[in-house]
C-alpha cells in the first residue's frame, strides 16, 4: 500500500513538472515560429515608424538597458547593506531586525501594480514635485514621469530578493573562515571585507543577476513612472521618458490599428525581451555552477 501510494505521488509530481515544461515549450516554439524570421540588424537598430507598424525597436532596447542598469545602481548598496546588518549585525530577538525582516517578507509579496502606483505617489508627486518647488522652477521637470523614478520603484520591487539572496550566501560562508580570521587578530569589520563579502560575492551576484532579470521583464511599475507609449528619441536625461521592451510590446498587442501588420513585429518585440530574460537568468546559473564547484573543491 505505501509502495503504491509513493509510486502515485512520484508520477503525479513527475507529471506536474512535465506539465511545466511542455508549457513553456509551447510558448517558446510559438514565439520563435512567429518571431524568428523577423529579427534583422534593422530590426534592432532603427527606431519605430508608420504609427509603430514598421521600423525596430532600438528606442525600447535601449530604455529597457538604461532603466535595468539604474535600477542596479539603486538596489544593489542598499539591499546588500542590508542584508549585511541583519546577518552580521543585528541580535537575532531584536525589535528592529524582526521589523525588517517583516517589511522584506511583505514587500515581496505586493502585486507590482501596487509599487507602480507607490511610484507615482512618492516618488513623481512626493519627491519630485517637492524639488521643482524647492528648486524654483515653473514647470513640471522632475515632478512627472522619468526614467529614474522608474528605475527606483522597481528596485524597491526587487529588492527583497537582493536581500534574501544576499543573507543566503553570507550564511554559506564557513563558520571556520571567520573564526580563523579572527583568532589571527582581523577585526570583526576587516574579516567582514576581507573574508565574509569576498566568500558570499557569488551568491551575491546571483541574487543580483535574478533581480535584474526580473527588473527588465516588469511592466506595471513603470506604466506610471516613466514609461512612454511611442517616443523614437533616446532618453538624454535622468526626467526624461523612454520605451521600454515589455510596455511595447503591450502596446503592439492592444493599440495597434491593424493587428495583421504588427503581428510579425509584436513576435520578434516578445523573442528579444525572453532572449534578454533568459540570458539573465542564465548568467544566474553559470554562476550559480561554479560557486558550487568551487566550494566542492575547497571542501576536497
Amino acid at each position: 500500500m505505501r509502495r503504491a501510494v509513493g509510486g502515485a505521488l512520484t508520477s503525479l509530481t513527475g507529471l506536474a513538472a512535465l506539465l511545466i515544461v511542455a508549457m513553456l515549450a509551447i510558448i517558446l516554439v510559438d514565439v520563435l515560429r512567429g518571431g524568428v524570421g523577423h529579427i534583422t540588424w534593422t530590426f534592432l537598430s532603427e527606431p519605430p515608424s508608420d504609427g509603430m507598424m514598421a521600423g525596430g525597436i532600438f528606442p525600447a532596447l535601449y530604455g529597457t538597458a538604461a532603466l535595468t542598469l539604474l535600477m542596479t545602481l539603486a538596489v544593489m548598496p542598499v539591499g546588500v547593506l542590508t542584508a549585511v546588518y541583519l546577518h552580521e549585525y543585528a541580535p537575532p530577538d531584536s525589535l528592529l531586525s524582526r521589523w525588517v525582516r517583516v517589511a522584506v517578507v511583505n514587500l515581496a509579496g505586493v502585486p507590482s501594480i501596487v509599487f507602480g502606483l507607490f511610484g507615482l505617489g512618492f516618488f513623481i508627486h512626493f519627491i519630485g514635485g517637492n524639488l521643482d518647488r524647492l528648486l524654483g522652477y515653473q514647470k513640471l521637470e522632475w515632478g512627472q514621469p522619468g526614467i529614474l523614478w522608474a528605475s527606483l520603484t522597481l528596485a524597491v520591487l526587487t529588492l527583497p530578493v537582493v536581500i534574501v539572496s544576499t543573507e543566503e550566501a553570507l550564511r554559506a560562508v564557513p563558520l571556520d573562515h571567520r573564526t580563523a580570521s579572527l583568532a589571527l587578530g582581523a577585526t570583526r569589520s576587516q574579516t567582514l571585507v576581507r573574508v565574509v563579502l569576498p566568500g558570499a560575492l557569488p551568491g551575491i551576484l546571483t541574487g543580483t543577476v535574478l533581480a535584474v532579470s526580473r527588473g527588465a521583464g516588469e511592466v506595471a511599475p513603470i506604466l506610471f513612472t516613466g514609461a512612454a507609449y511611442f517616443l523614437p528619441d533616446l532618453p538624454n536625461h535622468l526626467n526624461s521618458q523612454f520605451m521600454h521592451l515589455g510596455y511595447h510590446t503591450y502596446v503592439l498587442a492592444t493599440q495597434s490599428p491593424d493587428v495583421e501588420a504588427t503581428r510579425p513585429l509584436l513576435y520578434a518585440t516578445v523573442l528579444v525581451l525572453l532572449a534578454l530574460t533568459f540570458a539573465l537568468n542564465l548568467v544566474a546559473v553559470v554562476i550559480r555552477a561554479r560557486t558550487r564547484r568551487r566550494a566542492a573543491s575547497a571542501a576536497h
